[in-house]
């Protein structure tokens, strides 16, 4: 069964954040409305471009679905 985008973002979360990728983790792991089941990359671009409280930029979630992608593909 393929892991929902929430579920593979959290091994990035660090105490921390060192980078964009470790903050956007922590960003989504902190915001309890993020839709954790979602698999879906416009229902989470859509969620992240209404929510304006994110700091970090949509490129930073396009980068992190790329890897979503690869490792979904490796499986």
């Amino acid at each position: 069964m393929k892991k929902s985008f929430y579920h593979f973002l959290l091994k990035y979360r660090q105490p921390e954040p060192k980078d964009e990728l470790s903050f956007f983790a922590e960003e989504v792991y902190k915001d309890h409305d993020f839709p954790k089941d979602s698999q879906d990359y416009y229902e989470i671009s859509e969620y992240l471009e209404l929510n304006g409280s994110y700091k970090t930029t949509l490129s930073v979630y396009d980068e992190a679905w790329e890897l979503y992608l690869e490792a979904e593909n490796k499986k």
